[in-house]
């Protein structure tokens, strides 16, 4: 019987493996820019965070060898191991690698660094720069990508390179001369001469005596407010009480004043343009007391991308460092538009103000500005802190008056003469308020005099004589002094905020009621300084380097000749202060107590943070304490200690209890003694506009402002 043979045919499967779709890979600086960016993207785009610089010198020693044309040394920075890691295995799956780092010299040289770790073509058009993100201006912007501009980044390179120099070759003289920890900087001695300068000023100020004549005149029922302006047309000082006498002695009060000219004119006023970095530095410190690095982190949360429920977060403002006051066309228009729909055509200015550009300004970019004039600051509130909205708030009043028109006041000049004695009433009233509808300076007040003419009489009704002395110059605020620095053409939108950090954090200078003070140490270090290295304090030379670094970036200048043409005389500068420069000792005051654990002297030390005491031993005995100053108000809490002022790391004024830490008592405002009488809470001092008020901190209780 024939055996019947099965063939059995098996069926193989096949398992068909996607293939993995590659992305676009997107590199930008921070994760919340990284997160507004990848929205508008899409899913064809991975956006990623470089977390800033990913390269930089070595902070161990120069990095800069100065035998071989000043080449930098860069290496990774410290932490950064990770985030290169990572960058590398994204780049080597993605499709194509665009680098969007911030459009300017540092974002440039962010770019550049991120290629060369990834080792990227340098001829390829990979480079991708927006000054505003939202969708549309961030997708227009990867339809024309660039190759890295190597002019931007030489000049950010040649920045860095001078700034070791300096501060690697002035610093090591300082710690052996003076202390430990110092340091020096091109800018920021600038900074610091400035600020000593102008304490010069005021330790040398002679006050001068003069004195004014206020009064007040009546014409009918009428009453305005006239002032002494000197005699027979002629303007006249009175410098002392004999000449307000010999003054008053001419005038007759029985008889009536002559009023001899009245003059009528119309005043315009224009807005000022849209901030620039420094414009927005000054106004915030100004008008919402904010410091600039405050300010700084504030603007850039706003530029990265606030999540406003549309979708997406989207940047409310364009790029925030820029020394420019060019507003795109298409702003304008948007401007225009509201303006027209909110105001009335008669607020529309046709031609809005153009901003005259600091001097070495290079115009790259625009002005800040809201990225939509339609997100009011009222629409976007809800989606802001409160220090983003107040500065949202002025960026977008600064911007919308800025395309108004002029502020028409009608002006009215009064003379009045008796026996050849004149006095002068000014008056004032608003025609039109054009762009102040939305952005006021000041306080702005109507003063209006009582409708008079020429050949009427007005008596006077009384006299106000008042002794004044000339005042010395006012100490520097942070936007006063950024106003002088960017005058002087001394470093650039960027460099404001770390400079006026590290002077502080040096302790060369403190702040006191918002104005710089220079300290012991700052004076030290600005006399040596000024005496072995003359042109870093000179800001005509600092402001001569920063105008050759805008020549390397529009491609005029060689970095490295630069570069060689200030280190070949500095450097016979550093050699001589090696030898010329004395050893200075700081000695220790005394305090005046003994150390509570060995008994020793306590002496005053000079640290981080300011003046404490440490005890006389020390390595022997490290107890040190905070200087601390007694108030002699007992201890709302515990009633045991008394209140003491401190001051917090970032040299901010606070109040606790002497008992501490038995007692953890702590206010920001001064305690005053007194329990409120609606609640029993103390009462506390505020510091308040015009003077201080007496508050209640757990209630609405209040009392007048004490001038």
């Amino acid at each position: 019987m024939a055996t019947k043979t099965t063939k059995t045919t098996t069926k193989k499967k096949t398992t068909r493996r996607r293939s993995k779709v590659k992305k676009n890979l997107v590199i930008v600086e921070s994760p919340s820019k990284a997160k507004t960016i990848g929205r508008f993207l899409g899913r064809s785009y991975k956006v990623v965070a470089s977390l800033g610089h990913i390269r930089d010198l070595p902070k161990s020693r120069m990095g800069v060898d100065i035998e071989h044309d000043y080449a930098p040394d860069y290496i990774s920075i410290r932490g950064k191991g990770d985030v290169i890691k990572e960058l590398r295995k994204d780049a080597k799956n993605a499709k194509a690698v665009y680098l969007a780092s911030d459009p300017d010299r540092e974002g440039e040289a962010i770019a550049w660094h991120v290629s060369n770790i990834l080792k990227l073509d340098d001829n390829e058009k990979n480079r991708v720069t927006f000054n505003e993100i939202t969708k549309d201006a961030v997708k227009e912007a990867f339809k024309e990508p660039r190759t890295i501009n190597m002019d931007l980044v030489d000049a950010q390179q040649a920045r860095r390179v001078l700034d070791r120099l300096v501060g690697y070759s002035i610093s090591p003289i300082l710690w052996k001369k003076v202390k430990k920890g110092l340091s020096a900087g091109r800018v920021q001695s600038v900074a610091l001469h400035l600020i000593i300068d102008r304490e010069n000023e005021i330790r040398n100020f002679k006050p001068e005596e003069y004195w004014t004549i206020d009064a007040e005149f009546k014409k009918g029922n009428d009453k305005f407010k006239a002032v002494f302006y000197g005699e027979n047309g002629k303007k006249v000082s009175l410098k002392n009480n004999d000449d307000v006498k010999k003054v008053l002695a001419k005038i007759n009060k029985q008889d009536d004043f002559t009023i001899t000219k009245v003059t009528r004119r119309e005043r315009r006023r224009q807005p000022q343009p849209p901030y620039t970095t420094s414009t927005m530095q000054q106004d915030a410190n100004r008008r919402l007391n904010f410091r600039t690095r405050k300010t700084m982190m504030a603007a850039q949360m706003l530029y990265e991308g606030i999540d406003i429920k549309e979708g997406a977060p989207v940047g409310l403002i364009t790029y925030m460092r820029t020394d420019s006051t060019r507003i795109a066309s298409i702003a304008k228009h948007e401007a225009s538009n509201y303006i027209h729909e909110n105001y009335g055509g008669e607020y529309a200015a046709v031609k809005p103000v153009k901003g005259k550009l600091p001097e070495g300004a290079q115009d790259a970019h625009e002005a800040i500005r809201p990225t939509s004039v339609y997100r009011t600051p009222a629409k976007m509130k809800e989606f802001l802190t409160n220090d983003q909205y107040k500065l949202y708030s002025l960026i977008w009043s600064r911007f919308v008056a800025s395309q108004m028109t002029a502020e028409v006041t009608d002006t009215m000049n009064v003379n009045l003469q008796q026996n050849g004695v004149d006095f002068r009433a000014s008056g004032s009233k608003v025609k039109f308020p054009g762009f102040t509808k939305v952005y006021k300076r000041g306080a702005e007040k109507d003063n209006v005099l009582p409708e008079l003419v020429e050949g009427d009489q007005a008596q006077m009704v009384s006299d106000d004589p008042a002794q004044h002395f000339t005042q010395p110059p006012a100490r520097y605020t942070e936007a006063a002094l950024i106003k002088t620095l960017e005058e002087n053409g001394v470093g650039r939108p960027s460099t404001y905020a770390p400079t006026l950090d590290t002077i502080q954090r040096r302790y060369y200078v403190r702040l006191v009621s918002r104005h710089f003070e220079p300290t012991e140490l700052g004076e030290i270090v600005n006399r040596i300084i000024e005496k072995q290295f003359p042109d870093i304090v000179n800001a005509k030379f600092t402001a001569d380097v920063e105008g050759k670094l805008d020549e390397i970036e529009e491609g005029k200048q060689n970095w490295i000749k630069v570069v060689d043409r200030f280190y070949q005389p500095f450097s016979k500068e550093v050699a001589a202060a090696e030898d010329e420069v004395d050893k200075i000792e700081m000695k220790d005051e005394l305090a005046g107590i003994d150390c509570d654990i060995c008994g020793a002297p306590m002496v005053i030390k000079m640290g981080r943070y300011g003046k404490f005491y440490a005890c006389s031993r020390f390595p022997n005995c490290r107890n040190t304490k905070a200087i601390v100053k007694d108030t002699g108000i007992t201890c709302p809490k515990c009633g045991q200690g008394t209140v003491v002022e401190r001051k917090s790391k970032k040299n901010r004024t606070f109040y606790g209890c002497s008992r501490y830490p038995d007692c953890d008592f702590v206010s920001w405002d001064k305690p005053i003694g007194r329990n409120c009488p609606k609640d029993g809470h103390f009462l506390v001092e505020k510091k308040v506009k015009g003077g201080k008020q007496v508050v209640c901190p757990n209630g609405d209780y209040k009392e007048e402002v004490q001038k």
